[in-house]
């Protein structure tokens, strides 16, 4: 998890560079498609056609659309935002998934629970200031980025149970990169430098690691213990985004983060103890 943690972040600003100068499409195309060619590349030799055998392709395919749409939002929003307030506010998937699993798997959530992604969704009002500067369609694009992402992530928790990791990471890419790739003619800027083309490259060999790294640690060790480190996230980001872009968090995307991480870490908690009852 803190491998992810290095990476995904870094993929985030490489992306955020990029969008200054280069379409939407085209970014989001050299994402996923780099994401599936590297890790096709790297599981090959151990699984060859296995790599495309599932037993939910239905489940499957569904899970990689719905990240197609939150890796789009959230480039999308990256341009508008501080990469550390963006960050800050995709930590709400984690209370997105806590409040979907009712509906969507049968879950039963008690008031502790509920109280703890109620006080997260406070902390995002800090970060965001409605009527504030913050507020604009950047943090819509972040915040319908997250929702996709807790989407995501519960079909996700689904679909382990039938198919490898390395199956699972090979069709998280696979709607996009055959959807961008039709649209891809049309909206295709040549890069001008051998930075730029390095960055392309880069954006899904760290972006399918990242991805990776993170089924991995799920698969290692319980959500409950490895989960918190995802929030090292931040960190890296406002390094990032100072280093790069000249940009650092203020007090309030602080604070809000710190309500955000709090409400997750205790969401955790609750989630380890359920399971020890269990």
């Amino acid at each position: 998890m803190c491998l992810a943690v290095l990476l995904l972040p870094t993929m985030n600003a490489m992306a955020k560079f990029l969008a200054a100068e280069y379409p939407l499409i085209q970014i989001v195309w050299a994402r996923f498609a780099g994401h599936l060619v590297a890790m096709i590349l790297l599981f090959w030799p151990k699984f060859g056609w296995r790599l495309f055998q599932s037993r939910r392709y239905g489940l499957q395919f569904g899970r990689s659309g719905v990240m197609f749409v939150s890796n789009t939002a959230f480039i999308a929003g990256l341009p508008l935002l501080h990469l550390a307030t963006a960050s800050a506010i995709m930590f709400t998937a984690p209370l997105m998934v806590a409040a979907l699993s009712v509906p969507l798997l049968g879950e039963r959530v008690g008031p502790r629970r509920w109280v703890a992604v109620l006080v997260g969704f406070i902390g995002v009002l800090i970060v965001v200031r409605p009527g504030g500067d913050v507020a604009n369609l950047g943090a819509v694009l972040i915040g319908t980025s997250a929702a996709c992402f807790a989407i995501y992530q519960i079909m996700t928790r689904t679909v382990v149970a039938h198919d490898p990791p390395e199956v699972t990471i090979i069709y998280t890419a696979v709607v996009a990169t055959i959807a961008m790739s039709c649209v891809l003619p049309f909206s295709y800027q040549l890069p001008t430098n051998l930075l730029d083309i390095m960055l392309f490259a880069g954006l899904g060999v760290l972006g399918g690691l990242g991805q990776y790294f993170v089924v991995k640690a799920l698969q290692y060790g319980p959500a409950s213990a490895v989960s918190p480190f995802y929030y090292g996230d931040i960190l890296i980001a406002a390094v990032l985004g100072y280093l790069i872009f000249g940009a650092f968090p203020d007090a309030w995307t602080w604070t809000g983060a710190a309500v955000i991480i709090a409400s997750g870490l205790y969401l955790a908690h609750r989630e380890s103890q359920r399971q020890t009852r269990a």
